[in-house]
Order: structure tokens, then C-alpha cells, then sequence
């Protein structure tokens, strides 16, 4: 399941609005990105294409199941290094900001080491 940090960013967002709003629609992600309507338009072409993601008549946007899996693990890592450097005293808004790079390149034996370690200190 290799896909780039782009897409990666899309279905995390897609995962994290359905939390917030009954339906997803593509002018929900691109406001909460700040993106153009037209770019996120093409992403979810992308992303409907490589069966990440279903989108119906009406527009609105439901993670498959290869989509949800990418999009909670890269969830999980954004969530749990947040955190993690919150509690070593990293200001709340760099902490998300270097989450939010970190999440997408890190290895899965040192996101699990870590993960380890924040949860058994």
C-alpha cells in the first residue's frame, strides 16, 4: 500500500472530517486545507482510481477500505507524535506542524519503538 505524502494528507483529512460532518464533500477538504476546489478535485480523481475512495452522485466522499486503513495509520502517527512531543515540551503548534511531517516518514519499526516507549513509560 505505497502512496505519496499527498495522498496520504487527503484520506487523513477525509478520515478526520467524517469524525466532524455527516457527509464529506471535496469543498469540505479544500477548506480545510486551504486548497483551490480544483486541485482537490484531481486528487480525488487519484484517489477514486487507485480505489482509496468512493464518491457518489451526489459528491459525497467515503473512504474504502485500503483508504481508511492509510488514513488511520497515518492518524495514529500524527496523534501519538503530536503528543509525545507535547509532553517533552514542544509548543502545542510546532509539535502538530512537525507531527504533520513526521507522520509521513518515519519507518514502521521506529513509529512502533516510539508508540512502545509513549505507551509503556
Amino acid at each position: 500500500m505505497v502512496v505519496n505524502e499527498s495522498a496520504e494528507n487527503y484520506l487523513e483529512t477525509i478520515l478526520v472530517l467524517s469524525k466532524r460532518l455527516p457527509v464529506v464533500r471535496s469543498v469540505d477538504i479544500a477548506n480545510e486545507l486551504g486548497f483551490k476546489k480544483s486541485s482537490v478535485s484531481i486528487a480525488m480523481k487519484n484517489l477514486r482510481e487507485k480505489e482509496h475512495i468512493t464518491v457518489t452522485d451526489a459528491g459525497f466522499i467515503y473512504l474504502t477500505e485500503s483508504g481508511r486503513a492509510i488514513a488511520e495509520m497515518i492518524y495514529e502517527r500524527h496523534q501519538l507524535i503530536s503528543s509525545w512531543l507535547i509532553s517533552l515540551g514542544v509548543d502545542p503548534t510546532v509539535a502538530t506542524e512537525d507531527a504533520c511531517k513526521m507522520e509521513h516518514v518515519i519507518s514502521p519499526e521506529s513509529f512502533q519503538a516510539i508508540k512502545k516507549y509513549v505507551l509503556h513509560k
